[in-house]
């Protein structure tokens, strides 16, 4: 009988997993139908892509993302995985610390720079607190010492491919909302910041040098523009793109 301690894979510092890969995939077996699910309602298959100069690694680490249902693509090199064009799917990378040429630190920062947004989850065997911290701060999801457990790296990969599929959706709301508001006239922006200040419409009116009436027209394509079903819907919108509250300052968002 398998107990609960003989269902838990471990990678070595070499990085060889020193359970049968029939055993891995028993792990991995019970959250298969979640991530199906998970996937048939974003309509994309997330990847997780691994990043180690270690080949015993790289074939290791495929076989246990692959056993748990998840495609992977594996790189010996930072610059090979940057050399490498990427789909638009959610995913997360799996990175050593140390490598040759660029290290994993240094692709983060790389990733950084390009504003790519991929959420990581680092590898090393030396226990470096001080090279964690500095990861972990500059965004990292989590950081690993070899030997770990095949299944915390397992949840590690679902809580990052998680937090990059909600990130994704904020990125696209909030793509959709600048679409909306670059569609306003820069009368209708300023319109906008008034309504969104609590203003009544004699009130921007007067600021404007305008009538009421005009105002209300205004604001009535504003609403219809931006799609939004109420006053408090369209401040939370214009919070969202960061447009000041008072006449005169609704400036494009960046």
């Amino acid at each position: 009988m398998l107990t609960t301690s003989s269902l838990r894979p471990t990678i070595s510092v070499a990085g060889r997993f020193l359970q049968c890969d029939a055993v891995v995939k028993h792990l991995a077996k019970g959250q298969e139908h979640v991530d199906a699910a998970g996937d048939a309602m974003s309509g994309e298959t997330p990847i997780v892509f691994v990043v180690d100069d270690d080949r015993s690694v790289r074939d290791s680490l495929r076989r246990l993302i692959t056993s748990a249902g998840m495609a992977v693509e594996v790189f010996p090199t930072a610059q090979a995985f940057l050399n490498t064009p990427r789909g638009d799917a959610p995913g997360c990378l799996v990175l050593d610390v140390r490598l040759p040429g660029l290290s994993g630190l240094d692709l983060q920062r790389e990733l950084a720079n390009t504003n790519a947004t991929l959420p990581i989850i680092f590898l090393t065997g030396h226990g470096d607190i001080p090279m964690s911290v500095q990861a972990m701060k500059a965004g990292a999801v989590e950081f690993l010492t070899k030997p770990f457990r095949g299944q915390d790296l397992l949840d590690a990969i679902r809580d990052a491919i998680d937090r990059d599929r909600v990130a994704r959706t904020e990125r696209q709301e909030l793509a959709e909302l600048r679409r909306r508001y670059d569609a306003l006239t820069p009368r209708e922006r300023d319109v906008l910041a008034g309504v969104v200040a609590g203003l009544l419409n004699k009130q921007i009116a007067a600021e404007f040098g305008t009538t009421e009436a005009t105002v209300k027209e205004q604001r009535g394509q504003v609403m219809l523009k931006m799609r939004a079903g109420s006053v408090a819907e369209l401040t939370r919108s214009a919070g969202r793109l960061g447009i000041a509250p008072y006449p005169g300052g609704g400036t494009r968002p960046k």
